[in-house]
């Protein structure tokens, strides 16, 4: 099998007739997904996602994929396929758009209705869309698409077969094999079959779930679960889920109206994507049922059901604003019920179940997957994945869509099937991977990074500023001004000290002024007059008391004024 390595060095020419593969995002972590095929130099992008900041990402608001290596090509983009409408495959192409507008984009109609708002955010209102739908074919230069239904935890998502002189590549996309979705829309399994018996040269296959023994569970049994939920329910029931997630909020609709409840919308971005599934049939809103969340306020609390944001712990969304008690007119009482109808993405888990506590706190019933049945994955688990290599017997693997450990657990199942180990490739972003003559091989690497959002500047911010960051607020900090005099080289003013995260009052440091005072005397009798090294002997001495007197390390601002 082929691994990255720290190593690999920048990719050769593209051999004559060949394909090339790497992924900007999406590899060894779930979100950012971004891949880019290249053939005859012609470049083809499939998604092109954000991933969310954890908590050791301080005042970032979203993570983009690294469009570096690409910048000085995108003119050979032929287009972007879109596979389907989550934030983490179509939340960065605005800031792609904003480099290249006429890209022309390509996805299902429910695709494509939720990246206008973005687009519209973005005042990127010249775009071109190719709206396509299972069965069609359609080609951009020399990449020939083929679309292929799949069922996932958001309607109209689309697997796509890509054909080129170098063979065909099966990309799937997020997908499950549900075999009873609430939309009737199963994954096309005679098309996997098809496809597969005219010769898949190159499978990227979901990750996600690959470590999870079995089938996922079907998205109908957590109707009967959310109905129970209603109906032991005295007072208000909040559902918090994506705003994307269309089947959830149907089976929300579908128990409301069973338990004569009015529902209204909590979140932005709920209210929009909602809407626009509504506008397009793909959510079925009973008469009467819908009302503005003002107005549900005044219904009896055991009449009243919210649909929210915010169920992997979001500092700005919807249900954290409820659970802190500021949000603007949902106001949690004693004996609500508020179920957290969405899976832990990895990495939120802390931000999770701090919102659970700050609910529990108030005195609500919080329903979770942790104690019942409110939610099942969108990704296929060890024995889908197994199903599919069978059906499509692909000549090479390339695992995509998940951590390192997923992408791992992903390509033994391919090699179980009898995919030769030398056949699966695991790629990391920025890895690049070339299918020659119906061989896919690691070519070497390009630069890949985060390049972080913070408000609107993009790619300002770096690992360097961001560890700045943590430390500002994990260690604290501690500025100090001494003023010397530049004729005697004495200490003539100061130390004046200011810190954040330690007691405010003066005693605090009043045993280390001295200590500065003297280190600077010693040096400056030395001969040491410049400022730079005057910062230093102070930055030295306040760094090891501060940490022999507080066991912290915060950031040290040390100003040295000569007057």
């Amino acid at each position: 099998m082929s691994h990255p390595h720290p190593e690999l060095t920048a990719p050769g020419p593209l051999p004559d007739g060949g394909l090339r593969i790497v992924a900007l995002g999406g590899l060894g972590e779930v979100g950012r997904n971004m891949t880019v095929f290249e053939y005859d130099g012609r470049l083809l992008i499939v998604d092109c996602g954000v991933l969310f900041p954890e908590e050791h990402h301080p005042g970032v608001d979203l993570i983009l994929p690294d469009f570096e290596a690409i910048r000085d090509r995108l003119d050979a983009v032929e287009a972007l396929v879109l596979t389907h409408g989550h934030e983490d495959h179509i939340g960065a192409t605005p800031y792609l758009l904003r480099e290249r507008g006429d890209i022309p984009l390509v996805g299902s109609e429910l695709t494509l209705a939720l990246l206008d708002p973005k687009l519209r955010e973005h005042r990127l209102r010249e775009t071109v869309h190719h709206k396509v739908r299972e069965g069609d074919r359609i080609s951009f230069g020399p990449f020939d698409l083929e679309f292929v239904a799949v069922n996932h935890s958001i309607p109209d998502a689309l697997a796509v077969a890509i054909r080129t002189g170098a063979g065909m590549v099966l990309h799937t996309g997020d997908f499950k094999m549900d075999q009873l979705p609430l939309d009737g829309r199963i994954t096309d399994l005679r098309a996997f079959s098809r496809l597969g018996e005219e010769g898949v040269d190159l499978f990227l296959t979901d990750s996600t779930n690959a470590e999870v023994p079995g089938f996922t569970t079907h998205e109908k049994d957590i109707g009967p679960v959310l109905d129970r939920v209603f109906h032991k329910s005295e007072k208000r029931v909040i559902v918090a889920c994506f705003a994307s997630h269309v089947h959830r909020v149907q089976q929300a609709l579908d128990a409301a109206v069973a338990h004569k409840r009015k529902v209204a919308y909590v979140g932005r971005s709920m209210v929009r994507n909602m809407q626009i599934a509504k506008e397009l049939g793909y959510l079925r809103v009973p008469a009467g049922v819908l009302v503005d969340a003002k107005e549900l306020a005044e219904l009896a609390p055991e009449r009243q059901v919210l649909i929210s944001t915010g169920s992997q712990g979001e500092p700005m969304s919807a249900l954290s604003r409820i659970a802190q008690r500021n949000h603007s007119f949902v106001h949690l009482e004693e004996g609500d019920t508020v179920v957290l109808a969405s899976s832990l993405i990895p990495g939120n888990e802390n931000a999770v179940f701090r919102v659970i506590n700050g609910l529990s706190r108030l005195g609500a019933n919080v329903v979770h997957k942790g104690n019942a049945l409110v939610h099942v994955s969108g990704h296929a688990s060890a024995g889908e994945l197994l199903y599919c290599y069978n059906i499509v017997k692909p000549r090479n693997v390339m695992p995509v869509h998940g951590e390192i450990r997923h992408m791992h657990a992903n390509a033994a199942l391919a090699r179980a099937t009898g995919v030769p180990a030398a056949n699966v490739v695991i790629a990391e972003d920025g890895v690049v991977v070339d299918l020659v003559d119906g061989v896919a091989s690691i070519a070497g690497k390009v630069a890949c990074g985060y390049v972080f959002v913070d408000g609107t500047s993009v790619g300002g911010i770096t690992e360097a500023s961001l560890k700045d960051r943590r430390i500002l607020g994990e260690e604290g900090f501690i500025s100090v001004i001494v003023v010397v005099d530049s004729v005697t080289g004495k200490v003539s003013g100061g130390p004046e000290i200011h810190a954040r995260g330690f007691a405010e009052d003066d005693a605090t440091f009043a045993e280390v002024k001295p200590v500065i005072v003297d280190a600077l005397d010693r040096v400056i009798a030395d001969g040491v007059t410049d400022s730079y090294q005057l910062q230093q002997t102070i930055r030295r001495v306040v760094g090891r008391w501060v940490s022999k007197a507080h066991r912290r390390r915060p950031m040290i601002i040390p100003v040295v004024v000569e007057a």
